[in-house]
């Protein structure tokens, strides 16, 4: 579905490369985490895919077209909700989604509007100015302007950024059901969780170069060899006591809870050692890495 292999960036009179030799598979119904720290290249690489940024080399298909010689196919796949939402206009949302469906030849495209503005919670603003909109209502018009027609794939830098909590999720549930019917979508965030919870697949990119691009249930097995174990005592605890386990960089929590690094085929040797030591727990938990946990990893390694 979208192809991209040797792809460089390099912005001058700066000569700051913002992509490095990257290489990317995207498959029809994926749905890929971009993630990256600002400055590493996300942006950079939306853009060249929207068309409003010029690659230095390399090579971008998308759904089989060549981007230099095919500019108008491709867009027609391909939908882009940009960071900003800095969209400024003053025809209302129904006529300014109506205009979009009409670059891309699509004259009665009443329906597909009406569904898109009930989906984005929208309808009561169909008929309002895009300057009216809230900075939450206009990421949710700009979500409905990239999918006015219809796109295969749709990529979303940063949607959820300045979203309130109940509207994020709302976001999130449109989002899997786009993704159910078929849509192959990329996503951008900071938003770490929001990744887990929707993504199955993830991609790091850290200074212009991929650092990591696995299936997300595989990366977090790869980095979940090692857990996070906490005991609850009901007395009080001792660090110094607690040297019998330093190769598992023991912590003491509000005196009574010891928090444990483990590798899980060592859960049952430190259970034993504790008994052992006649140290009677009343509670045992085990928490795995979360995927914000395995991005700091990657990121600082």
């Amino acid at each position: 579905m979208l192809n991209i292999s040797n792809l460089s960036k390099t912005y001058l009179p700066e000569k700051k490369e913002a992509l490095k030799n990257i290489h990317l598979q995207i498959q029809k119904g994926e749905f890929t985490a971009l993630l990256g720290q600002n400055g590493a290249g996300k942006t950079t690489l939306i853009n060249i895919l929207a068309g409003n940024v010029l690659k230095t080399a390399g090579m971008v298909t998308i759904g089989g077209y060549n981007l230099d010689t095919h500019a108008l196919e491709t867009k027609r796949i391909i939908g882009i909700v940009p960071q900003e939402t800095g969209y400024d206009s003053t025809f209302p949302v129904y006529e300014t989604l109506k205009k979009q469906s009409g670059y891309f030849g699509m004259r009665h495209n009443g329906a597909t509007i009406d569904e898109l503005l009930e989906a984005l919670y929208l309808t009561e603003k169909r008929n309002s100015n895009i300057r009216e909109l809230s900075g939450g209502m206009k990421k949710r018009f700009l979500i409905a302007k990239a999918l006015v027609h219809r796109p295969k794939i749709l990529v979303l830098d940063e949607p959820t950024a300045g979203v309130d909590i109940e509207m994020r999720h709302t976001l999130y549930d449109f989002l899997l059901r786009l993704h159910q019917e078929g849509t192959t979508i990329i996503l951008t965030t900071h938003y770490i969780e929001e990744a887990e919870k929707l993504c199955d697949r993830v991609v790091i990119i850290d200074s212009g170069r991929i650092i990591a691009d696995e299936p997300k249930t595989q990366l977090m097995e790869n980095f979940s060899r090692e857990v996070t174990v906490e005991f609850q005592f009901d007395f009080e605890l001792e660090l110094a006591d607690m040297a019998f386990l330093n190769m598992y960089h023991p912590q003491i929590e509000e005196k009574t809870r010891l928090q444990l690094r483990v590798p899980k085929k060592d859960l049952p040797k430190v259970v034993h050692m504790i008994a052992q030591k006649n140290m009677a727990f009343v509670d045992l938990g085990i928490e795995k890495p979360k995927l914000e946990d395995i991005y700091l990893s990657l990121i600082h390694r």
